[in-house]
């Protein structure tokens, strides 16, 4: 992370910045559309007592509500139009994915290109439609059984709020996800990713206060919060390492002869990361963890089972640790093999000619890439557990914002990174069309 700020900073040095026009319209459309984002937080949900529901928050903060609010940025707690954020979205990109790779029908339409990924771009899009309909009727019909200090939170309960809820729910969701994609095609980074840590880091400094409070009453002691913050500035100095760490395969190109020059005979490598599927898992994982739980916590006059549910899945819990774990490890498994194909890879290396020193071209490189591929999403599986759960315990054990916790630093260290990486891309973008335009310009005189 240092190296790619220093070069950033090189590049701003030299003025580059200021003449990537087209790099300043993509970051003021991307804070552009992140500040619409965030008013969005603040528009309520017709019909619905936000005190009431700040309240419950309050009461039971401590188990995936609390994370669940922490996803959409304070919104669930405020009870706005993006309740939901943009969690349905994730809910169904990874059930598509997950059927794309058991449907042959859909797996063949990610061989079909452009085409084929606009298909389950679709599918996606409807799917998303249904688990937000699942989700905002199970919130509305929670809304209406909430009984608070100041009242009902439901002002006029019927089908009538419940309709009006679930299209005003729905229609945020499905705003959100259009938002995401035109940051991604118009923008800086990912949409999705830069909308779920917007909502992170907006309320970061409301954390901090919370927890500088909790010092100030003596439910903490000084010691602690400053071993606390050293945690997670070592933690923050962990997630920069592994991501930026590399598995460098050899590769070897051997000579060619046409005529009577000869050409190839290079060294390269490829580069495999430790953590080859980022961020995703953690944010995947939560995210089904969501779907379940958003009915029983709401619940909270529900039948003694749902409560149980809802119990088990609160921070600290062995059933939510486990499920937790369990499915950061299934996930960094199943991303690495959607994003990197062993076969593929090997296929294509023997397609150019090129090989691993000492590994046959062919199936014998495939299963080599399978090895080492298997090694480092063990290690890197290993690695997401220990930070997104570490954390978690402090949390359930003393009471900490969940802001603090390992997935909420994950997700905006790597967030950061990425976007961080892909301004400097732009600008070393701009500068080579800059020398190849000067060139043209000294050629022709």
């Amino acid at each position: 992370m240092a190296s790619a700020a220093e070069q950033l900073a090189a590049n701003l040095n030299l003025g580059v910045f200021s003449k990537a026009t087209e790099l300043k319209k993509r970051i003021w459309f991307t804070l552009g559309a992140l500040i619409v984002f965030r008013i969005g937080t603040y528009i309520p949900v017709p019909g619905v007592d936000a005190s009431v529901m700040g309240e419950m928050l309050r009461q039971h903060g401590g188990g995936i509500l609390g994370m669940f609010d922490m996803f959409t940025g304070g919104a669930l707690g405020r009870m706005t139009v993006f309740a939901l954020n943009i969690m349905p979205y994730i809910s169904a990109s990874i059930i598509v994915q997950l059927m794309s790779a058991a449907i042959p029908s859909l797996e063949s339409l990610k061989k079909e290109g452009e085409q084929g990924r606009k298909k389950l771009n679709q599918y996606t899009r409807y799917l998303t439609v249904v688990i937000a309909m699942f989700q905002s009727y199970g919130i509305a019909v929670g809304l209406e059984s909430m009984q608070g200090s100041f009242g009902a939170a439901v002002i006029d309960p019927g089908w009538f709020f419940r309709i009006s809820c679930m299209i005003t729910l729905v229609g945020g969701t499905m705003f959100l996800m259009w938002l995401g994609e035109q940051i991604t095609a118009r923008g800086v980074g990912n949409g999705t990713s830069l909308i779920i840590m917007a909502g992170i880091v907006a309320n970061l400094p409301h954390a901090m206060a919370s927890l500088l409070e909790l010092g100030r009453t003596g439910a903490l002691s000084p010691f602690f919060i400053l071993a606390f913050i050293v945690i997670a500035v070592v933690t923050i100095a962990v997630i920069v390492f592994v991501e930026r760490a590399q598995r460098r395969i050899p590769v070897q190109y051997p000579k060619r002869q046409v005529g009577n020059r000869m050409f190839g005979g290079d060294s390269t490598h490829m580069p495999l990361k430790i953590n080859t599927s980022g961020v995703i898992p953690p944010i995947f994982a939560s995210s089904i963890l969501l779907i379940p739980a958003t009915i029983a916590g709401f619940a909270s006059s529900g039948p003694g089972w749902l409560q149980g549910i809802a119990a088990q899945l609160a921070h600290g819990q062995p059933l939510y640790m486990f499920l937790y774990a369990a499915m950061i490890i299934f996930f960094s498994y199943f991303y690495t093999a959607v994003v990197f194909n062993p076969e593929e890879t090997a296929d294509n290396l023997k397609k150019y000619g090129g090989f691993i020193p000492g590994i046959r071209p062919g199936s014998a490189t495939a299963e080599y890439f399978d090895k080492v591929l298997t090694r480092l999403t063990t290690v890197g599986g290993i690695y997401l557990v220990l930070i997104c759960l570490l954390p978690e315990i402090l949390i359930s054990d003393y009471g900490l914002p969940f802001y603090f916790g390992g997935t909420s630093i994950l997700i905006v260290v790597s967030v950061t990174m990425d976007t961080v990486t892909q301004i400097q891309s732009h600008l070393l973008a701009h500068q080579y069309e800059g020398l190849i335009r000067k060139a043209r310009v000294r050629g022709r005189r």
